[in-house]
């Protein structure tokens, strides 16, 4: 009787401890309550007397449920809207999973969370990630250092424009291509590109008729030309080609070029889509033009997508992706083995962990801006406690029974 009793307040102190620490932590980011199960244990009895048993408690993890989403300012605080963890490392590199999204830049532009834990993720260095869904290879720390600065080099340009079907035929011999003194054109336009370093490189076109249906396409670096009148350049032309048009369609023919490449000085090869010129019975026009590339930019901000896509926004507003977070899951979330700073690991019943993509297979998708609260409940702990409190007693009373019962048997002697 003595023993059942004590079995019966161990086992409602085992449920007050999950409820001390369930409100302890009612306001911990991504915290998943405990409860307590309780399970008989019997023993054999006769006909002519009980054999009292006892009670044994059996601490689970409500890691399933989720908990409500709060909004905050910080583009880095997340959220998982649905199933999956966040991936995490400590110190010594070994990867746990957590549902506290309260991540900040540390020293090194490492995102940590509040209890010191490193977002991992899969970098867009060798080209678009892909995740390895039974392990943790492959995986590096998401870093947002804004100290790097960016200078794309120009590769891919496009320029569209109509030709005046109605100019004049240039002489062989003046032609921009000559880069003589008295070198002539029929339309001249610039473009902007961009050499390794990020510097401007100013792009001089010369469209000339050189025969009917048919126009040299001319290009020379700006900081080539002459004073005032441009040629001759210093330096021979970029790249020449000829271009050819259907009289009746005023379209490039099947035959005609359709590009124009060239080595951007101290950068990279440039090549220009012509394919959209036309030659109609208009004024010269151009209707596109554009370069890629970029000069020298600084990281201004960080954007994380839904899908998990980490992405660097540059002050000149061109976003690149950088990281890609990993997201991990397991059959049996509850089985989950909790360790300290709010993070699980794998455990004995909860089967093996699978990774993946937000928004993916069955993972949540990624809300930037916001955090996932405590699935505790105030109310519901509470009443928990006083229940524990009043089995406690119970259970007390019947342990001091079983002690007097004791003190009647030890006084049959005397």
């Amino acid at each position: 009787m003595m023993r059942t009793g004590a079995s019966g307040m161990n086992a409602q102190a085992s449920r007050l401890g999950t409820v001390a620490d369930n409100i302890a932590n009612a306001n911990t980011t991504g915290y998943k309550k405990a409860g307590t199960e309780f399970s008989t244990l019997m023993l054999g009895s006769n006909a002519g007397a009980y054999n009292s048993g006892g009670v044994t408690a059996d601490v689970r993890y409500s890691i399933s449920q989720n908990g409500p989403l709060e909004f905050t300012t910080s583009k880095t605080d997340l959220a998982i809207n649905g199933d999956g963890f966040f991936i995490v490392s400590d110190s010594n590199g070994l990867p746990f999973l957590t549902r506290a999204g309260s991540f900040v830049p540390d020293a090194d532009g490492s995102l940590v969370n509040a209890a010191g834990f490193t977002l991992m993720g899969y970098d867009y260095q060798s080209g678009i990630p892909a995740p390895v869904v039974n392990g943790f290879d492959g995986l590096v720390p998401v870093n947002v250092s804004a100290g790097n600065l960016n200078a794309v080099p120009s590769a891919n340009g496009v320029f569209t424009a109509n030709l005046s079907a109605n100019e004049a035929v240039v002489a062989a011999a003046d032609l921009p291509s000559t880069n003589s003194a008295s070198a002539d054109y029929t339309h001249k336009s610039s473009l902007v590109a961009y050499d390794n370093l990020g510097a401007e490189v100013l792009l001089d076109f010369y469209y000339t008729k050189s025969a009917a249906n048919t126009w040299e396409v001319t290009v020379y670096n700006r900081a080539d030309a002459s004073p005032s009148t441009s040629f001759p350049y210093s330096s021979a032309a970029l790249a020449s080609t000829t271009i050819n048009f259907d009289p009746t369609s005023g379209q490039l023919t099947g035959a005609s070029p359709k590009s124009l490449a060239m080595a951007v000085p101290n950068g990279s090869t440039l090549t220009v889509d012509l394919s959209k010129m036309t030659q109609l019975n208009y004024s010269f026009t151009v209707q596109n033009a554009t370069v890629d590339g970029s000069k020298p930019s600084a990281v201004a901000r960080v954007e994380i997508a839904e899908d998990g896509i980490v992405y660097a926004q540059y002050e000149n507003g061109k976003l690149e992706p950088i990281y890609r977070l990993a997201m991990a899951d397991v059959p049996s979330p509850d089985e989950l083995r909790p360790l300290s700073g709010n993070v699980y690991t794998q455990g004995p019943d909860s089967g093996v962990v699978r990774t993946g993509f937000a928004g993916s297979s069955n993972f949540g998708k990624i809300v930037s801006g916001a955090l996932e609260s405590s699935n505790v409940d105030i109310a519901e702990e509470l009443t928990n406690m006083i229940e524990s409190q009043r089995s406690y007693t119970a259970n007390s009373k019947v342990f001091q029974t079983g002690s007097d019962l004791m003190d009647v048997l030890v006084n049959l002697k005397r």
